[in-house]
């Protein structure tokens, strides 16, 4: 399996990070992409991602939009020398908590779309409450042929169809699947099909049942691969083979 968004150089694991990846291993994990949410945790995500032979995300979490540099491309453009530095993001609006203001957070958004754009790389999106707005700012920086994922889809169908049909992005599955609640991102999965989907966990959050609550690891995505092979009517195996290739075409890993 590959993890698409995971933050193993999170502090929650400073204590056992080593036997946090022996596990991931273990289960099956063979790569990670350790995602940054400014240009400090990015700076972390890729020595994580350097030690354990896993891959980066460099970017800036509309939280922390507010205290973002004001020529990204140039805060941005050391990190990405590093070959292990696969992508732009984790950025986007989320007018659920307004941490940033959100003319902050869209001017922030649009500067790491424009650079992705200007270094052909692919973008990870987090979006939450601000859907009409998030669709607004793509219509304006997005182009034909630019790669990227909403991780975390827990959207509904229409917005699933949106994303993925006209701006061909890919959907982020991760634990959220597996709640009970999750009825509409099931009937979501389902309408866009598997070759819209890659598998994530968004560790140290949101634990996939029968772990939920506990401190999520890159080891749980079994139990989201599990649930999603259910749900699609695929075998488990199969499933995961397909994930995997959306998971190397989106990030260009070999």
């Amino acid at each position: 399996m590959i993890d698409t968004h995971a933050h193993v150089h999170d502090r929650q694991y400073d204590g056992d990070r080593d036997a946090t990846v022996a596990r991931a291993r273990a289960a099956g994990v063979a790569t990670m992409l350790d995602v940054g949410c400014d240009l400090d945790d990015s700076q972390r995500a890729l020595e994580t991602a350097r030690r354990y032979g896993d891959y980066a995300s460099i970017g800036i979490h509309p939280h922390e939009a507010k205290d973002a540099p004001a020529d990204i491309a140039a805060a941005f453009a050391p990190l990405l020398e590093d070959p292990r530095a696969v992508a732009i993001g984790e950025t986007g609006l989320d007018y659920y908590y307004d941490h940033s203001p959100r003319e902050q957070q869209a001017r922030v958004l649009r500067a790491q779309i424009a650079l992705a754009r200007e270094r052909a790389l692919p973008v990870v999106f987090h979006q939450r409450d601000a859907f009409e707005d998030f669709v607004a700012i793509l219509r304006d920086e997005w182009r034909s042929g630019m790669r990227g994922v909403v991780h975390c889809f827990t959207g509904d169908a229409a917005q699933a169809e949106r994303f993925v049909g006209e701006f061909g992005l890919r959907l982020g599955i991760g634990g959220v699947l597996t709640f009970k609640t999750a009825g509409a991102l099931r009937a979501a999965v389902a309408a866009v099909g598997v070759d819209a989907l890659v598998l994530e966990t968004d560790a140290p959050y949101l634990a996939p049942v029968p772990l939920r609550g506990r401190r999520n690891e890159p080891a749980f995505a079994a139990h989201t691969l599990e649930a999603l092979a259910h749900l699609l009517a695929i075998a488990p195996g199969e499933l995961e083979a397909i994930l995997d290739a959306n998971a190397r075409a989106l990030f260009g890993l070999p």
